[in-house]
């Protein structure tokens, strides 16, 4: 990356009565990451996103999980979503689409991502009953599309993510992540070719 652009980094803080989050992210490293929400296997997807999209992620949540971890995941989401909203400036000179398709085994899925400051999911494909199992014991399928719901509001996303086969819930859930990632990475980075913000409306 070019040393006059400026870094691409943010912190938000957000506490309420239902959690308590830290979150701190580089969209320029090199997936480095240290997570600890409470819930282990939020941690383990959040490690995945880090690692495949090539951003540096601290977070620190607590939350009611005594209660149900929905509260903890879904704030987390939207603390991410706003940080990532942040450390993207302008947008200037990004490639601004991204696509991926990523196996795990037996699942399969696939992730478009717009950065497009215009905030729409479109997520399918789950197997019926994936909402209601519990992975890890604690974690819903439920919060999977909670979570890219969460960011793509926040952050001002265009996703897409469909599952294209896939049996485990564990390995679906994951895949997606590594699927998103994958798409967000390519669509974050810097275009050589791409002179000012790559919108013919000259913002995004």
């Amino acid at each position: 990356m070019s040393t006059d652009r400026p870094a691409r980094t943010a912190r938000v803080q957000r506490e309420t009565s239902e959690s308590s989050i830290d979150l701190s992210i580089d969209l320029d490293g090199t997936g480095t990451s240290d997570i600890e929400t409470s819930v282990p296997f939020y941690d383990h997807l959040l490690t995945a996103f880090a690692k495949h999209s090539l951003t540096d992620l601290t977070v620190r949540a607590k939350g009611d999980i005594e209660i149900d971890v929905h509260h903890t995941v879904e704030d987390v989401g939207i603390v991410l979503g706003q940080a990532i909203r942040q450390a993207l400036g302008d947008k200037r000179g990004i490639s601004r689409y991204g696509d991926a398709l990523v196996p795990l085994d037996e699942a399969l899925a696939q992730a478009v991502v717009d950065i497009s400051g215009r905030p729409f999911l479109v997520h399918t494909g789950e197997p019926p009953g994936f909402e209601f199992h519990l992975i890890g014991g604690h974690f819903t399928g439920s919060m999977v599309r909670h979570v890219f719901e969460a960011i793509s509001f926040n952050a001002g996303l265009t996703v897409h993510v469909s599952v294209l086969g896939g049996r485990d819930p564990h390995h679906i859930a994951e895949a997606e992540f590594k699927a998103f990632a994958r798409a967000f990475r390519q669509a974050k980075a810097f275009d050589p070719l791409v002179a000012g913000i790559p919108s013919t409306k000259g913002a995004l």
